[in-house]
């Protein structure tokens, strides 16, 4: 269990007391990209351990950890998930449950959640592979940690500098790649400083007001462009890949997800020309500020959803 546990990077620590008349116990739950991993202490001593991997027939189980007390009284502890998000345990004394950390509550994966992780893909493999997001993770740092230099200096200048910092990051991060073995730019990350070297230009060239509202509608349509050439063209190969290593999925078709985010990408640059079109400066600032966000991700989810072939796609599996 503790090489299981090594192999994933810790995503939350659940801790579920109790009292058992004079002893202190404690339920630990670590939640990691490789599986949940459950220990049972008693007086600051560790009784009880169980294990479950992230993907797979095993993975939604409850756990059961049973010890021994002192005074010859068994002890037993069912965990699991009770939600997306939470656990909780429920301990039984000799056979009577004497304690439940969410009173009433059904410890049992979500339906949905339980047939996410034991879908299979067309190669008899776990539809469902966490341990792919692990594979990839120094570009999809690389690309998290562009993005917030874009964001920081946008909120500390203006979308110029910004587009102009990030592209020049991006420029750097290119020549790097060159001398070092480590892949830096295997996502998107390539695409994400085309798309600022775009921006920037942009911003340098335009600067009418109705033009700058319009620059998420006209960069919008470029990248869309982009990624239904790769769909349409390339079978997905170069976007489709690339965004694909985002995905803790096996069963993607990178083809259907480069020709779905093209789509996305041409709704959502129509979405706000029309909104510039139709309403005032300051309901577009709040359209951009509040609206586009959710809009995009139920789009994109929708997307997900139809490259995996109809197959219900959620929001944790892209973390």
């Amino acid at each position: 269990m503790t090489d299981a546990l090594k192999a994933g990077a810790r995503i939350w620590l659940y801790k579920r007391p109790f009292s058992l008349g004079l002893h202190e116990c404690l339920v630990l739950l670590d939640a990691r990209l490789s599986g949940l991993a459950t220990s049972l202490w008693v007086d600051g001593q560790q009784l009880a351990t169980d294990f479950t991997p992230a993907a797979g027939e095993d993975a939604i189980r409850n756990h059961q950890l049973t010890a021994t007390l002192p005074d010859g009284r068994e002890i037993k502890v069912e965990a699991g998930y009770i939600s997306w998000t939470n656990v909780g345990i429920a301990v039984r004394l000799d056979g009577t449950l004497i304690h439940e950390s969410h009173r009433g509550r059904r410890i049992a994966f979500p339906e949905r959640a339980a047939r996410m992780l034991t879908q299979q893909s067309a190669a008899g493999q776990p539809a469902y592979d966490p341990d792919k997001l692990r594979r990839n993770k120094v570009p999809i740092m690389v690309d998290i940690a562009t993005g917030l230099l874009f964001f920081v200096v946008a909120k500390l200048t203006d979308l110029k500098t910004a587009a102009l910092v990030g592209a020049a990051v991006g420029m750097a991060i290119v020549i790097a790649q060159r001398f070092v073995k480590v892949d830096l730019i295997g996502g998107l990350a390539l695409f994400g400083i085309v798309m600022l070297l775009i921006s920037a230009a942009f911003a340098i060239a335009f600067e009418d007001d109705e033009l700058i509202k319009q620059r998420s509608t006209i960069v919008g349509l470029i990248g869309a462009t982009f990624f239904l050439a790769d769909g349409l063209l390339l079978k997905g190969r170069r976007l489709g890949h690339g965004l694909n290593r985002y995905l803790a999925y096996t069963d993607v078709d990178e083809r259907r997800l480069a020709i779905g985010m093209g789509l996305v990408g041409v709704l959502m640059a129509l979405a706000n020309y029309v909104v510039v079109k139709l309403v005032s400066t300051d309901i577009w600032l709040f359209y951009t500020t509040f609206l586009d966000v959710p809009l995009s991700i139920g789009l994109v989810l929708g997307a997900i959803k139809w490259a995996r072939g109809g197959r219900a796609a959620s929001p944790l599996a892209a973390l």
